[in-house]
């Protein structure tokens, strides 16, 4: 199976396909002509790690969660551990915007709107609160 139906197999660009090669995260058979020649592990895979980028895990968690996946004798608190860790991230992602978030609607709702000069939104970010 060439890249292009790969790519439409796994809903992932060719590109991100190649990368994913690049970095060895998957290995195609090569023709004799030099062309992947991709099998159904390899599209398994791609889909496997399609669905760990969709969750916003990093391309190391992604190589961690492989190797994980493909080691029979794992032990799920591993991967409990890499999911959770990541969990903590986006918590703490969520808690960072939610704070910016409540200090951009003060500063919307303090400022007037109007023709005058005078807006608290600017004299924040410059620091001249």
């Amino acid at each position: 199976m060439n890249i292009g139906d790969v790519a439409d197999r796994t809903g992932l660009p060719a590109k991100t396909i190649r990368y994913y090669e690049d970095i060895n995260l998957i290995k195609p058979l090569r023709d004799s002509n030099g062309y992947r020649r991709f099998r159904e592990q390899d599209i398994h895979k791609l889909s496997f790690l399609g669905r760990a980028r969709a969750l916003g895990f990093t391309i190391e968690d992604c190589r961690t969660l492989l190797a994980l996946y493909e080691d029979e004798t794992r032990a799920s608190s591993d991967v409990k551990r890499v999911a959770q860790d990541h969990l903590a991230q986006i918590d703490a992602k969520i808690a960072d915007l939610r704070a910016m978030r409540d200090t951009l609607s003060h500063l919307v709702k303090a400022c007037a709107g109007d023709d005058r000069p005078d807006c608290p939104i600017l004299k924040d970010l410059g620091g001249n609160s």
